[in-house]
């Protein structure tokens, strides 16, 4: 079993390329007083590209993501999978998958993983942990990218399950959302013996053919039930990257900031924020996040997943009901399943409307998500 311990050590030589990069950042003109409603608002960036330049430490975050993070590196298939693997004291803990989404990474789950690991610290029983273990999917980060066609969501759950039976967990729950929201309840079709429990704070499902009902849900009538935001003013980035994604790669895998301007526009859309970024997201987490993509050269094998899948027809609702127990956290979200339309698709033994928080409900509410989590699995340990 080829596993090996992992710690975020960026050569300096790569930093010196990114400052570089950094200092000769042109920062396009924009109409007067459009703020983020024609894309990423210039004077937002300006001001976050002198903290970049002037604020930032990448080697304080770096510190801080060994320290936070538990990291390894497994072999499957012939390509490396990077995951974090935090245990709990609890010796008889159920191991809980925590998978990331677009454009985020493994960083996502910061706030939550002691919360999850050591709830003792934080108001909770001993009782109550989980081994927490959050891999970054197949071509995220230190994952290696799969370099044959075909690599969707499915393939991604695929290696993930692969990986549990490697290190030897024959029992486990998943949790996700955004694409760790589909390739959570594909791991439990593909291991219905071992997934105990699938918890999703995004659920994908299908849509109503009523278009009244659709639309007094806000969603678009059809295949899957995303807002009618969405499907208007936010999906264009998803478009692109289903489409042709290596004619965009070629900018973003080459320009940090068109990097970051491209990653933390979905922040601003998907974010509760209320028209104001870092009320969720501090300048820190926005460029960390940012730089797992930068320094591992992953945003062209990242946004080809939406290609991947959208050629498998794997991108969105699944095609096989998930009788797996089933819980749904709804926070503010792309898509806004009905609880009947999802308990068509999915065994649906929870269903919790959350008062507050986004589609990066670990980042945004924390203590939220912990909760559910905690008390959907109460049951099925």
């Amino acid at each position: 079993m080829d596993i090996k311990p992992f710690r975020i050590d960026i050569p300096q030589s790569d930093l010196d390329d990114l400052m570089r990069r950094l200092s000769a950042t042109r920062i396009p003109k924009q109409v007067v007083n459009t703020d983020w409603s024609y894309g990423p608002d210039s004077v937002y960036m300006q001001e976050l590209l002198g903290y970049w330049l002037t604020g930032y430490s990448w080697r304080k975050q770096e510190a801080y993501l060994n320290k936070t993070f538990p990291q390894f590196i497994a072999e499957i298939g012939r390509k490396k999978i990077h995951y974090v693997h935090a245990k709990a004291l609890n010796p008889n803990a159920l191991t809980l998958v925590m998978t990331h989404g677009w454009p985020g990474s493994f960083l996502e789950f910061h706030k939550v993983i002691d919360k999850l690991t050591r709830p003792e610290k934080h108001g909770g029983r001993e009782s109550d942990a989980f081994n927490v273990l959050c891999p970054s999917m197949t071509g995220y980060g230190w994952s290696e990218a799969w370099d044959e066609k075909g690599c969707d969501v499915e393939k991604v759950a695929q290696r993930q399950v692969a990986l549990l039976s490697q290190l030897g967990i024959s029992r486990y729950g998943v949790q996700g959302g955004d694409w760790g929201g589909i390739v959570s309840p594909r791991m439990a079709l593909l291991a219905p013996d071992s997934v105990v429990g699938v918890h999703l704070n995004m659920c994908s499902t299908r849509s109503t053919q009523d278009k009244e009902e659709a639309k007094e849900q806000g969603v678009m009538p059809g295949r899957t039930a995303i807002s009618i935001e969405y499907a208007r003013e936010q999906k264009g980035y998803a478009v692109i990257q289903s489409l042709k994604p290596e004619q965009l790669s070629f900018a973003l895998n080459d320009s940090p900031m068109g990097l970051a301007a491209w990653i933390i526009q979905c922040f601003y859309m998907w974010g509760d924020i209320e028209g104001d970024l870092e009320s969720r997201f501090t300048k820190d987490e926005l460029i960390t996040n940012v730089m797992l993509y930068w320094f591992t050269q992953s945003i062209p094998s990242a946004i080809r997943l939406y290609c991947e899948s959208l050629r498998t027809g794997t991108f969105g609702p699944l095609d096989r009901y998930v009788s797996t127990p089933t819980g749904v956290a709804l926070f503010k979200d792309i898509p806004k399943p009905k609880r009947a339309w999802a308990e068509k698709e999915y065994n649906i033994q929870r269903w919790t409307q959350m008062p507050s928080g986004g589609h990066f409900a670990a980042l945004e509410e924390p203590d939220l998500l912990v909760e559910d989590i905690r008390a959907f699995f109460s049951d099925l340990r």
